[in-house]
């Protein structure tokens, strides 16, 4: 039998049931597509009634998930009520009391509002003409045995299509996967509080296979060729920042990010120089640390952690064990080589390796040539180039709050296996998982999954 919270109409269930899982089933899965041409990664949900395949941006760090609501026809949807205990869960944003057009996804009275964060490219609230309202709707996501396990209360924005600006071509929105109490694994968790509060990412930068999202599993990760990859995490404490970018100067509200606290970096097994202060949250205002970003591209690093970090490796590329020149390089990155100069090896391009020592010097999350390096190949340029880049001397998030000193961007997050155990606060990571002869297009989906 479905669970007794799957109020959907009779005909839709009947419609609907030869996918539908007829139980709570967990865990969850679905898979994320790398689209090539803006580096953003997509995840594939079902929204609306009747369910609508719905392709959203993968975002680690944002508080709620939003869909674009011009032509959103549903036959479930809900205002969410101001002064209601769901607005109460949202925060202070702002509020409808009446509603100056038809009644709609994006137009009730009595309605909750909130502002939809577009991080690709920041929206212009004055140019972007209408209201966004969050809503109650009905959404779903595979389970590992192929069929659909549904929710009918998620709560999300609506957006208007000036929000997408910059995405992905056919992505309608964002799917938040922030430390929130309305992310989607949160919501999840809630609805069916059997599983685990825990989500894992195996993000692939394959053109031609997906890698995947693992919703209330600790595991197994089952990857071919017969590779359970829970078995072979190392941990460290996921970090709170009491400032995040919603922040009033009167009124903090903590970050959605994922912070972790990264203490060192090597560089082919030396240490970096850094100034250890930026490696840490400034309590006051929030800027200093390290976070985890699927939207960020590429490693970003405050400038001057930027340059000492740059030299480091430019020194050690350099010698007698790589015996590398750097040439003129391509923007946005700071160093590149010649192809025809850099090996090849199962771990990627021969590059010294940088290590990123986390709260204890033998936790380490290894950085091989796979991740650190980018190809770059346009008219007769051909080259390697290290995929980190300069954040500025004063990252920030907002007006007033800094932002972290590093963001560990998407590339590097690429054949990586990531565990978000939101109980115990602890992040779960495999370094590169070429090291153990599979990767993340090798995750072993259902072949009932849609």
């Amino acid at each position: 039998m479905l669970p007794t919270k799957l109020a959907v109409p009779l005909l839709i269930l009947l419609f609907y049931s030869s996918f539908i899982s007829s139980q709570a089933a967990l865990p969850l899965q679905t898979p994320i597509q790398k689209d090539h041409s803006t580096s953003q990664y997509v995840i594939t949900a079902y929204l609306q009634t009747p369910l609508k395949l719905t392709k959203l941006l993968l975002d680690l760090g944002a508080t709620y998930t939003w869909v674009n609501c011009d032509g959103y026809t549903s036959s479930t949807y809900r205002h969410v009520p101001c002064n209601s205990s769901i607005a109460n869960l949202l925060g202070a944003y702002s509020c409808l009391d009446l509603c100056d057009g038809p009644p709609s996804p994006s137009c009730g009275n009595n309605s909750f509002l909130l502002f939809p964060d577009n991080p690709i490219k920041p929206v212009d609230y004055k140019k972007v003409k209408g209201l966004n309202t969050a809503l109650i709707d009905s959404f779903a996501l595979s389970t590992t045995q192929g069929s659909l396990t549904l929710i009918n209360n998620f709560i999300f924005s609506c957006a208007r299509t000036g929000y997408l600006k910059g995405l992905a071509k056919g992505v309608a929105g964002l799917a938040a996967l922030g430390h929130s109490n309305v992310s989607i694994p949160v919501q999840f968790n809630r609805f069916f509080s059997c599983s685990p509060n825990c989500f894992a990412l195996c993000l692939s930068g394959s053109k031609s296979k997906p890698g995947v999202a693992i919703f209330g599993s600790k595991g197994p990760y089952d990857f071919l060729p017969g590779i359970d990859l829970s078995k072979s995490l190392l941990y460290t404490p996921l970090i709170s920042n009491p400032f995040g970018k919603d922040s009033d100067p009167d009124k903090p509200r903590s970050s959605p990010e994922y912070y972790i606290g990264l203490n060192s970096i090597k560089v082919n097994g030396k240490m970096v120089a850094l100034n250890r202060s930026l490696l840490a949250i400034d309590g006051e205002t929030g800027p200093g640390g390290t976070t985890i970003s699927t939207v960020v591209p590429y490693t970003k690093l405050q400038r001057s952690i930027y340059k000492t970090f740059i030299l480091a490796f430019l020194k050690e590329a350099a010698s007698p064990a790589f015996n590398l020149t750097a040439t003129k390089p391509v923007k946005p990155f700071g160093v590149c080589y010649p192809a025809s100069a850099v090996k090849n090896t199962q771990m990627g391009p021969a590059v010294p390796i940088i290590d990123l020592v986390l709260d204890r010097q033998d936790v380490v999350w290894k950085i091989f040539g796979s991740n650190s390096m980018v190809r770059i190949t346009k008219k007769s340029v051909d080259l390697w180039c290290l995929g980190f880049v300069d954040a500025g001397v004063h990252p920030m998030v907002s007006s007033w709050i800094g932002g972290p000193s590093i963001v560990i961007g998407g590339h590097q997050l690429e054949d990586n296996m990531l565990q978000f155990d939101l109980q115990s606060k602890r992040l779960g990571f495999s370094s590169s998982l070429l090291s153990k002869g599979t990767n993340c297009a090798h995750f072993k989906f259902s072949t009932k999954n849609m």
